[in-house]
């Protein structure tokens, strides 16, 4: 379950009203909830506690999608994806993935993605929007000069900075997903203590003293 409340349909703003009725038809995604991608769609009916906040949200996913954006829309899902991978949100690769498919990227470069350092499929210039995309998400924004003089030989300033946003904006969903156990990210940190066997010793240590 998510980590915060969630809206119901009565409850809902007039955009979340509509987005509902995209998203779950005339059910009420609290009391019965699910997408057509299979996701509960939790993301929704949380971010819908706050209603402009939502409806942010809304309007970056439409300044993604508009035609007027300047970047090739396979080089935008490969940052998305890559920013959900890289960031360790199921939620965000998982859709991504399928975006990947819908813009055209072939099946081998979509498996590629958690290993493309060493994978042979990608372009130089995909290569180049990875590379910067893993700057953005692992370093903070650290880009070395090479990154971004190899970014530079094939995309526009515009195109650039296009990136950047929508790459970064994305990191930010897949840190708030993670964060609000939201989506497929609704999982226990599997970094927890693994108990010794009955009658081991506490101290992992005290065996290699023994030994002395």
């Amino acid at each position: 379950m998510p980590r915060l409340g969630q809206v119901g349909r009565d409850e809902a703003h007039e955009l979340a009203q509509t987005l509902y009725s995209m998203l779950f038809g005339e059910r009420d995604p609290v009391t019965e909830p699910g997408t057509e991608t299979g996701t509960p769609g939790d993301w929704w009916t949380v971010t819908a506690l706050v209603p402009d906040l939502f409806d942010h949200i809304v309007g970056g996913f439409a300044f993604y999608r508009d035609p007027a954006r300047r970047l090739d829309p396979q080089l935008r899902e490969l940052g998305q994806t890559r920013a959900g991978y890289a960031r360790a949100s199921r939620f965000v690769f998982s859709q991504h993935v399928k975006a990947c498919r819908d813009v055209g990227l072939s099946e081998e470069q979509i498996e590629a993605i958690p290993a493309w350092a060493v994978a042979t499929c990608f372009s130089p210039v995909q290569r180049a929007v990875l590379a910067y995309t893993d700057a953005l998400v692992l370093e903070g924004g650290r880009v070395p000069d090479a990154v971004f003089d190899a970014l530079r030989e094939h995309l526009s300033d515009e195109e650039i900075l296009e990136l950047t946003y929508i790459t970064c904006t994305y990191a930010m969903h897949a840190t708030m997903s993670r964060a609000l156990r939201l989506e497929y990210d609704d999982v226990d940190d599997p970094v927890t203590e693994v108990p010794a066997p009955d009658g081991a010793s506490a101290d992992p240590m005290r065996v290699v003293e023994d030994l002395q």
